[in-house]
């Protein structure tokens, strides 16, 4: 189940809708690990929203893409929550010359490959969390983000 709250209205502007972009891309993540569990809560915030919880959660005072936060075990096997900054996206998306679909996509399979415990700390960790994220993408007719 994937659970989408729109704080910020610019979201609800967006084209194609935000909503189904999340959660074709939520669901895709979640059938290329193989999780058959709880669900995902996704905010679609504006940066300031987002740079509160960074500095408060992260230590970090600004405003950012994408944050995760992965709940502790729980019986509804819920994984967790991830905020989105629409102003960061759009930006982001802007300069590097992709549609904000293209970028939306990408950032929900990143932060929900977060929640499930993938993280690009080591080199290691971020070639298979970059693989899974190409192959996600790739399905949802993505083109590879990270390619030069």
């Amino acid at each position: 189940m994937i659970d989408i709250e729109i704080e910020d209205e610019a979201w609800i502007a967006a084209e194609p809708r935000a909503e189904d972009l999340i959660e074709a891309a939520a669901a895709a993540t979640l059938g290329q690990i193989d999780f058959d569990g709880g669900g995902v809560t996704v905010l679609l915030t504006d940066d300031e929203s987002v740079r509160e919880l960074n500095a408060r959660f992260r230590g970090k005072d600004k405003p950012t893409n994408v944050l995760s936060f992965p709940a502790p075990q729980n019986p509804e096997g819920h994984l967790g929550d991830i905020a989105l900054a629409f102003g960061v996206c759009v930006r982001e998306a802007t300069e590097q010359g992709k549609p904000l679909a293209h970028h939306l996509q990408h950032l929900v399979a990143h932060g929900v490959l977060h929640l499930v415990g993938y993280d690009h700390e080591t080199d290691a960790e971020a070639e298979q969390m970059e693989g899974l994220e190409r192959v996600i993408l790739a399905g949802l007719g993505v083109p590879d983000p990270y390619a030069a």
